[in-house]
């Protein structure tokens, strides 16, 4: 097999690591403290931001266009229509704009 098939499978078996260890860590707790809670429910936000971030440093017209309209749609609709919206004008930007 190639180093790419390798790393690949490495990478799939560290991420589901991490997430079956957080799940058996948090699982052994009967009570929950509400601030781990708060921080807990903060982590999809964090990781949002960590993927939005550098696209939108250097980011062209067209990724703009993608984020303002993910950023309104945000407001009235719920993640996954801000996802689906931001990809539909991001893929349609990127295919006739030129």
């Amino acid at each position: 097999m190639s180093a790419t098939l390798w790393i690949i499978i490495a990478g799939a078996i560290a991420t589901y690591l991490t997430r079956v260890g957080g799940h058996l860590v948090i699982s052994r707790f009967d009570h929950i403290h509400p601030r781990v809670e708060a921080g807990l429910n903060a982590v999809p936000a964090a990781v949002l931001t960590t993927l939005v971030a550098p696209a939108a440093l250097s980011a062209g017209p067209t990724e703009w266009a993608a984020l303002v309209v993910a950023a309104v749609v945000s407001l009235r609709g719920g993640l996954m229509a801000m996802f689906l919206a931001g990809a539909v004008v991001l893929v349609l930007a990127r295919q006739f704009v030129p």
